[in-house]
């Protein structure tokens, strides 16, 4: 349980880092997918709040980096804020931003892998991994095993469990489990264990002609996310290192930008109040940050709470495989 149940889909992330702010001030932090007037900018405006010692921001483009950085630079001057470019549709490019990140901090107290993307058609990494699957979960598996020793090294000067990792998730992960036979969404024959939710609404549903699922694929990266999380607690809560998964909610941004008219309608539906950045950003600050929950007290959170997840997404055995397979698709093995 958290410490502030009264909390909820409308409170501000600038309120929890408030609250929180001894577990903000003088502590180096890390956010990914950072954009303006995205959960991103919101996460870096809440902790920028409260005085961090170094804050970094990551982005795949500069333009949009450089603008969040500023606007943290005029509200929070004395904050030290800097910027690493990351594509995490590239692993070389990933390999190189974490070599950035290790020469500007020894220490690395929190990790927020916030970056996310959706496609509605097929795209590829630079290794040939299908995109969503590629940069919402194999990009930050790699991304945190390189950063590992970093937050090895703050757990040891920390309390156990105040050293964090936070994945954000989506409540769209429930539309599908891992496609182990086919995770490249190919259309190929999986097992019954593997299909989709069913029924999906024409959009979601949607299939290309060259059989891409894009949803379905966006769904399973958003499942992977939270078996990843699952995994971290099991490995690493004996490093006095914690893990959540994060559901932002529905937040007015520009995740899907690429959205046609009925797609955009059947997303639209799905939530009943569209958050402001900082209102998004909320849940992730107590993630981050509740002392309460620097001992393992749930798996995935919604609006400030621990909420349920689908079963397949808590399931450790499933979470292994996964663990297994993004091994194989980074080239080498992820130990903990």
């Amino acid at each position: 349980m958290t410490s502030k149940p009264e909390w909820g889909d409308r409170t501000s992330g600038l309120e929890v880092a408030k609250t929180y702010a001894q577990q903000i001030e003088g502590r180096n932090v890390l956010i990914t997918g950072v954009a303006p007037e995205g959960v991103g900018e919101g996460t870096a405006l809440a902790f920028a709040s409260q005085k961090p010692a170094i804050l970094i921001l990551v982005s795949r483009t500069k333009s949009k980096l450089d603008a969040v950085a500023s606007a943290i630079r005029t509200s929070y001057p004395d904050v030290d804020v800097r910027t690493v470019i990351m594509d995490l549709s590239s692993q070389d490019t990933i390999r190189k931003a974490a070599a950035e990140v290790k020469g500007m901090i020894s220490k690395l107290d929190i990790l927020v892998n916030n970056a996310g993307a959706t496609y509605n058609t097929r795209h590829w990494t630079a290794e040939k991994i299908e995109i969503q699957f590629g940069a919402n979960h194999i990009g930050p598996f790699l991304f945190t095993k390189l950063l590992l020793p970093l937050l090895e090294e703050a757990a040891k000067n920390s309390p156990a469990g105040a050293t964090r990792i936070v994945n954000l998730s989506s409540h769209g992960h429930r539309l599908s489990t891992i496609r182990f036979h086919d995770y490249n969404i190919e259309n190929k024959e999986v097992p019954p264990e593997e299909k989709p939710f069913s029924p999906l609404s024409p959009a979601f549903g949607r299939v290309t002609e060259d059989g891409y699922m894009p949803t379905i694929a966006y769904a399973q990266s958003k499942t992977a996310n939270i078996l990843f999380t699952l995994y971290l607690q099991e490995h690493l809560q004996k490093k006095g290192i914690m893990s959540y998964a994060v559901h932002p909610g529905g937040v007015s941004s520009h995740l899907g930008r690429d959205h046609d008219e009925e797609m955009a309608d059947a997303i639209a539906k799905t939530s009943t109040y569209w958050k402001t950045p900082d209102e998004g950003a909320s849940t992730t600050m107590v993630a981050a940050l509740d002392p309460a929950l620097n001992d393992r007290a749930g798996l995935y959170m919604s609006d400030c709470q621990f909420f349920p997840c689908a079963d397949y997404a808590k399931d450790p055995e499933i979470a292994a495989r996964l663990w297994k397979l993004s091994e194989e698709l980074i080239g080498e093995k992820f130990d903990l």
